[in-house]
C-alpha cells in the first residue's frame, strides 16, 4: 500500500517535508491555460468537514512544466489534469510526454467549475491514445452508478481509479443565511465524505479489477484500514493535511497497529477484506485477488 495526498490538499513547494513523507505526491490540477479560479470566499470550515470552491486555480500547463515540475525532482509525481473538453486532456497528456512523472490522474469530476467534459470513457480513451503513462481516472460519487462509470473507465484503458472526489454541498452564514462561499456551492471533503467514499470504493472493487486509490475523510489508521477493506489498494490523505501536516507518519503507525490487531500480515492482505464473505459478486480478477489475500490471512492467523 502507498500513501499519497489528494490533489489540491498539499503544496510540495511550501511543505517539502510532508511531501517527502508520502510515497507519491499528487499535484494540484493543471489545465491547458492559466486559471484564476473562483472569487473569494472560496473555503468554508464546517462541523464535519470543509467546503471549497477554488475553481481549479493554476498557472497552466506551460508554466507548470517549465517552473513547477523541475522543483518536484526527487518525488514520485502524479500530475492531476483537468479540462473542459476531450481535446484539453489530449493536449495536456501530449504536453507531459517525456517529462519525469510517474502517473497522470484525470480529474473528471470537479464540482467547482461550470464547464463539464464529455463522458468518462471518451476522455480516458482519448488520453490513452496519446500517452503510455499510467492513467488514473478520478471519479465523482455523485452519479447514479459509480460502478458503471468505473467500468467505462476500465474499458477505455484506465490503469486505475481515484475514489472519490468531493461532493457538492452548500453552507449558509449563521446570521445572514446567505451562502458562505462566493460561488454558492462547493466541494465537500473531510469526515462527512468518508462513508460515501467507502461505498464508492466497495462498489468499484466489485465491478472492476483496476487498482484503486481510496480517499475521502481519512484522518486515522482505522480510516485507512476501512478503505483497504472496501477494496482500495492505496490511500490518499486530503483535508486532514490542512490541520495536521504530520498526519502521514501518524496514519502509517496507526495503520500498522490496526493491521496487527486484525491479524493481517501487511496492508496488501487487508485489501478487499470486506468482500471476503461475498467473493462471488466480484469481478473475476478482483475475486481472485481477494481469495488469495483471504487464504494468506487465514494461514497467518492459524
Amino acid at each position: 500500500m502507498r500513501l499519497l495526498n489528494a490533489s489540491g490538499c498539499l503544496d510540495a513547494l511550501t511543505a517539502p517535508e510532508v511531501a517527502r513523507s508520502l510515497d507519491a505526491f499528487v499535484t494540484k490540477t493543471v489545465t491547458p491555460l492559466p486559471r484564476e479560479g473562483n472569487e473569494p470566499v472560496r473555503i468554508a470550515e464546517l462541523e464535519h468537514g470543509m467546503l471549497n470552491a477554488i475553481g481549479l486555480a493554476n498557472p497552466g500547463i506551460d508554466r507548470f512544466v517549465a517552473e513547477t515540475l523541475p522543483k518536484l525532482a526527487g518525488l514520485e509525481v502524479w500530475v492531476s489534469l483537468g479540462g473542459f473538453a476531450t481535446r484539453d486532456y489530449v493536449e495536456l497528456c501530449e504536453r507531459l510526454d517525456g517529462e519525469e512523472i510517474e502517473a497522470i490522474e484525470l480529474n473528471l469530476s470537479c464540482p467547482n467549475v461550470d464547464e463539464v467534459p464529455e463522458s468518462v470513457g471518451e476522455v480516458v480513451a482519448a488520453a490513452r491514445a496519446v500517452t503510455t503513462r499510467r492513467l488514473y481516472a478520478k471519479l465523482s460519487p455523485a452519479v447514479p452508478d459509480v460502478a458503471e462509470t468505473a467500468r467505462a473507465a476500465e474499458a477505455a484503458g484506465a490503469d486505475g481509479l481515484s475514489l472519490v472526489n468531493t461532493i457538492r454541498g452548500l453552507a449558509l452564514d449563521e446570521r445572514s443565511l446567505e451562502p458562505v462561499l462566493a460561488r454558492g456551492v462547493g466541494g465537500l471533503s473531510g469526515p462527512a465524505l468518508r462513508p460515501i467514499a467507502l461505498a464508492a470504493v466497495h462498489a468499484c472493487r466489485r465491478a472492476t479489477g483496476l487498482p484503486i486509490v481510496g480517499m475521502g475523510g481519512v484522518s486515522t489508521g482505522r480510516h485507512a484500514l476501512e478503505l483497504l477493506a472496501a477494496g482500495a489498494n492505496d490511500v490518499a490523505l486530503g483535508t486532514v493535511l490542512f490541520a495536521d501536516p504530520a498526519a502521514p507518519g501518524r496514519v502509517r503507525a496507526e495503520l500498522e497497529a490496526e493491521l496487527a490487531a486484525h491479524g493481517f500480515a501487511d496492508a496488501d492482505n487487508a485489501v478487499g477484506a470486506a468482500h471476503a464473505a461475498e467473493g462471488s459478486t466480484l469481478d473475476p480478477k478482483s475475486r481472485l485477488g481477494v481469495e488469495k489475500r483471504l487464504h494468506t490471512r487465514l494461514n497467518v492467523a492459524g
